[in-house]
């Protein structure tokens, strides 16, 4: 996955240079040793063993690997800086574009999430409020909302389902904006310390644990990530009246959990902790087959949506852990961490392959538009380093001295040792704290 999402980013600087009549000596599509090559219009083209990687080489080589920087009008290093600027920017503009069309083609196939509103069931702080099916929500507590993945992290991260929320719709019929104000009823039960899905599972009738919360069990919490809760004393989750059991579970000391771990079902004795709670927000989102012209484009714009989706939930993300709500090590991956949502994805009992491919699907879009930040940054070996420094000449009209490059480039250099070794510890310590 990482080898194809780089060789398009590196495709795409070689497509630029080759629009600007820039010269391109070679074009590797992953690294290692070769295993084909080829040469077209005096470009040496290769495959490669290690899909890892790619590069393009703008500059030629003596017989000792030196850089030989000639006089030719053709090469990069001789191109106005504004040439210069779009095939450095070529490269994360690709991977932008290539995610939103993993996106858009994924949406097409499967369907896509709106924004449109659907019914609220009985009983949910929506039921009793003034409200259209099918209208569209834009906004919550005042902040705009791009994709169903920035709604639902604004709805169950950022706002306590205590308070009260106010989300903007905008009319399906007409077009004018309002807002509906939910306000929470608030009650006490047993704790079950849970985050699921709105909906019981079709396979075990439960619902998909999502998050557990550390004070489940007196701080020894029975159920994980990836359960499927069915029953809680005999009672199934998926019965319409469970809410209302729970209420009524105020007597003894323990409850009976029953769920389901890696397809094995299993009863645990869990400690209750009494906590007051909030009925149902009732925001439930419609998803749309892309059946028709309209809703080809339709998807299709909430695909061009996603970079700002991402954008806006790695800084709220980057945010909590400076503000000491997230971990510290929760704010970077790399390599392994990587590989280990992708394993978790794969080795998941519950999921079928039709689910299982749908995952890496979207893990792949969210990786290629993660590229574009991540080369974004000013580390040697990363584009952004190499955008500073051209816009840096813009601005004095000069190339930097040779010291500057090599100060600026030393600097990056421990920067990007520094962030290597802390995304692979970030990777490890989240191995063992799961």
């Amino acid at each position: 996955m990482l080898g194809l999402l780089v060789t398009i980013h590196e495709l795409g600087h070689f497509w630029a240079a080759c629009l600007l009549k820039i010269k391109a000596f070679e074009v590797s599509i992953f690294v290692g040793p070769r295993l084909i090559h080829w040469r077209r219009k005096d470009v040496d083209y290769s495959i490669r063993l290690i899909p890892l990687g790619a590069y393009v080489r703008f500059s030629d080589v003596d017989e000792n690997g030196e850089v030989i920087n000639g006089d030719a009008p053709e090469l990069l290093i001789n191109q106005p800086r504004w040439k210069r600027l779009i095939v450095s920017l070529a490269g994360p503009f690709m991977n932008v574009v290539l995610g939103i069309l993993i996106f858009a083609v994924l949406f097409w196939v499967t369907g896509f999430t709106s924004l449109d509103i659907a019914v609220a069931p009985k009983g949910s702080q929506l039921y009793s409020q003034e409200y259209t099916v099918g209208d569209t929500i834009t906004a919550v507590n005042g902040h705009k909302v791009y994709t169903y993945l920035d709604f639902y992290y604004a709805i169950d991260s950022e706002v306590s389902r205590a308070d009260k929320l106010t989300v903007t719709l905008k009319s399906a019929g007409n077009g004018n904006k309002y807002d509906v104000v939910l306000i929470p009823e608030l009650k006490t039960r047993p704790m079950l310390g849970i985050t699921t899905y709105q909906t019981p599972d079709s396979k075990y009738n439960g619902w998909e644990i999502l998050n557990v919360d550390e004070k489940q069990n007196n701080g020894k919490p029975v159920l994980k990530i990836g359960d499927y809760l069915t029953h809680v004393d005999g009672k199934s989750v998926a019965d319409e009246d469970f809410v209302a059991f729970l209420d009524t579970l105020n007597e003894g000391d323990t409850m009976k959990l029953t769920f389901v771990r890696n397809g094995v079902t299993m009863e645990k004795e869990c400690i209750k902790t009494m906590i007051t709670y909030s009925n149902d927000r009732g925001l439930r989102l419609i998803a749309y087959p892309a059946n028709n012209a309209q809703r080809v484009f339709r998807a299709f714009g909430y695909a061009a949506k996603m970079p700002m989706t991402i954008i806006m939930l790695s800084y709220k993300s980057i945010s909590n852990v400076f503000a000491g709500k997230e971990e510290v090590y929760n704010m970077v991956s790399g390599p392994v961490g990587v590989t280990s949502v992708v394993n978790d994805v794969v080795a998941d009992v519950d999921d079928n392959t039709g689910e299982k491919v749908y995952m890496l699907i979207v893990i792949c879009g969210i990786i290629s538009i993660g590229l574009t930040f991540t080369n974004l940054l000013p580390i040697p070996g990363l584009d952004g380093v190499q955008i500073i420094l051209i816009v840096v000449e813009m601005v004095i009209g000069r190339r930097l001295s040779k010291k500057a490059e090599n100060v600026i480039n030393v600097v990056g250099f421990f920067l990007l040792i520094a962030l290597v070794i802390f995304a692979f510890a970030s990777d490890i310590i989240r191995i063992f704290v799961a």
